[in-house]
């Protein structure tokens, strides 16, 4: 249970109850980091339309790459709803999700190609604590993937940053996105 709860559609405005629709249509269910964001309309609709916005930018960078750089993330930070989440989108990518049991091990396993080994590992850069993003790893992502792409890349794992820690800090874990039968948000009754 999530240390802030999920707004109820009942005491939710009309922009809300209509995202949550549209949630629940193209999701199966109302992601509960969405239901929980919706207690401060404004941050909500900031947030849909960062989401949103981000959707429609990021098109250079392949999207294998980021849903595995942005799983890693999510992972590293410890958001068990950011992985299941994330293993859920690869898998709508047609992905092959039992490689990413073998993560940890991205550095010597046949499953992860250099090009994914390279985004992993600026994805474990960016999240360490301090950084260690280095000089060279980045020349190697506009020299791979040209200067949009690299932005691409960095951006998307920086947000993931944001929002595996956002989830990890209100306690929101795993909704059953990954099994293929996400379970419902769990309403306040009060």
């Amino acid at each position: 249970m999530s240390r802030i709860q999920p707004l109820a559609p009942a005491a939710a405005g009309s922009f809300v109850r209509l995202a949550y629709r549209l949630a629940r249509r193209q999701l199966g269910e109302v992601p509960e980091p969405f239901a929980v964001t919706a207690h401060h309309p404004r941050l909500f609709r900031t947030s849909l339309r960062h989401e949103l916005g981000l959707q429609r930018a990021s098109h250079v960078a392949s999207a294998p790459l980021v849903e595995l750089a942005v799983y890693r993330t999510g992972r590293t930070v410890g958001c068990s709803w950011c992985v299941d989440f994330g293993e859920m989108l690869q898998r709508m990518e047609g992905l092959d999700v039992e490689r990413l049991r073998h993560i940890d091990d991205f550095e010597t396993h046949p499953a992860f190609t250099e090009d994914e080994r390279e985004v992993i590992r600026l994805s474990d850069a960016m999240t360490a604590t301090p950084m260690t993003v280095t000089d060279e790893q980045v020349t190697r992502l506009v020299a791979q993937h040209g200067r949009d792409g690299a932005l691409e890349l960095v951006y998307q794992v920086a947000h993931e940053n944001h929002r595996a820690r956002f989830n990890h800090a209100l306690g929101i874990t795993d909704q059953g996105y990954s099994s293929g039968d996400a379970c419902r948000v769990p309403w306040a009754t009060t």
